[in-house]
């Protein structure tokens, strides 16, 4: 069998697995043979941050996805997601591993105060960009568009000065890192894709944002595959989203309208693990052209598998995440608390143990979301688990003596993700 190699994939919807242990991709590629709807996958995916949290490097990320994908006898196309870049030389790092997929995340520069400033104080920090950077509100000023789904984007100067602000610096950085990206890439001549984050910030991206920030990458030269705006609601870590599913249905169809208008390009859903309630919306909004992102799941069914063969052991894995949680949750969006969920020595049972910490729901704010808090206890604190010189050993030998487990579950995780997408189609 030739050696597989990753590839751009277009505007095929795509589903990036994300595997941060490196003993997942089997059980990504059978939910992907039994779901059998056309959606194209990233099985190498990881972002810098994550490389570091686990003590990988971008090869080792590539070098154990390829190798499962050989062994496994998948032949079909995927690609291969250098996810949440911020440098020139994250870009030279992965691109030289073989990543062929670029998430540009220039979320350092974007002013995420820019919502709340009042009219002096945002046109002061408008003052202060460079002129360049400012000129650029220019060809919108006083013009108004309106999209498909009867939204009009009316870009008045208020409008333009908070995106200015908000999005100017980032902008810039995007353009600069998508022209590194293409300069590496054509020393190596190989083909590669482009998808940019601006998802990270506290409000939602609104349409006006979105169309500026699109609009001028494609002035700029910088063609993008894919967008990843900031939705409404929220969408935290190992959890369903919460929020309004009628609002989040109306923001998704006027996002999607402007990736077709500037584009076409998808629109990507970042933090896209256990977004059921989701995924036929932007299927549907999108018409097939997404992308979602997954990773911290595939940690957790691990657990799960654990779980099946050392109860003992996943026990001790839960008293220790709860001890690394306030530390670990610093840079992840997720809302729970020690306090809500009981410590494995108040849990004499092991199922019910498993069942709160991978499984229970509780409702919470009358009813307008849900929340999962050993989920998220647990999602969070993954590099501290798998970098533990106590744990790591333990908890890897677990999962290699036992692939089949691993899979399995896997298998029936990744087949619901990609039904309820495949409803929305």
């Amino acid at each position: 069998m030739n050696q597989p190699t990753c590839q751009p994939l277009g505007l095929s919807p795509s589903f990036g697995f994300g595997d941060r242990l490196g003993l997942a991709t089997p059980g990504h590629i059978a939910s992907l043979h039994r779901a059998g709807n056309g959606v194209l996958p990233i099985f190498a995916q990881q972002s810098i941050r994550e490389m570091t949290r686990t003590h990988r490097s971008a090869q080792k990320v590539m070098d154990d996805a390829l190798c499962s994908v050989k062994s496994s006898g998948y032949t079909g196309p995927m690609g291969a997601d250098a996810d949440h870049l911020k440098t020139p030389q994250d870009i030279e790092t992965t691109a030289a591993a073989g990543f062929c997929f670029f998430t540009l995340d220039p979320s350092g520069d974007v002013d995420t105060n820019a919502g709340s400033y009042d009219n002096a104080t945002l046109d002061e920090k408008f003052a202060r960009l460079s002129s360049e950077t400012a000129k650029r509100t220019e060809k919108y000023r006083g013009k108004s568009i309106k999209l498909p789904t009867g939204t009009t984007i009316n870009f008045d100067e208020p409008t333009l000065k908070r995106a200015a602000v908000k999005y100017g610096r980032a902008i810039d950085l995007a353009v600069s890192l998508g022209k590194h990206a293409d300069s590496v890439m054509s020393k190596l001549n190989r083909p590669f894709e482009i998808e940019l984050s601006v998802d990270e910030t506290p409000e939602p991206t609104t349409p006006a944002e979105h169309y500026i920030i699109a609009d001028q990458c494609r002035q700029s030269g910088l063609n993008l595959i894919s967008l990843a705006p900031r939705f409404v609601g929220d969408f935290e870590k190992g959890v369903d989203f919460k929020g309004d599913l009628k609002a989040l249905e109306k923001n998704l169809a006027d996002h999607a309208a402007i990736a077709e208008m500037l584009g076409p390009y998808k629109l990507s859903l970042h933090s896209g693990s256990d977004k059921l309630s989701v995924y036929p919306l932007l299927a549907r909004a999108t018409k097939g052209k997404w992308h979602v992102k997954t990773a911290g799941t595939s940690y957790l069914e691990a657990l799960r598998a654990v779980a099946q063969h050392d109860a003992d052991f996943f026990r001790h894995v839960v008293t220790f995440s709860r001890q690394r949680y306030e530390a670990d949750r610093a840079t992840y969006h997720v809302s729970a608390e020690l306090a809500t969920t009981p410590s494995p020595e108040e849990i004499k049972d092991a199922r019910k143990l498993v069942k709160i910490y991978l499984e229970e729901w509780c409702d919470v704010s009358a009813g307008k979301g849900m929340t999962a808090p050993g989920r998220q206890i647990l999602h969070t604190t993954f590099g501290s688990v798998v970098t533990d010189p106590k744990i790591a050993p333990q908890f890897f030998s677990i999962l290699r003596e036992h692939p089949q487990t691993y899979a399995a579950v896997l298998d029936e995780h990744f087949t619901r993700h990609l039904t309820a997408l495949h409803k929305g189609m």
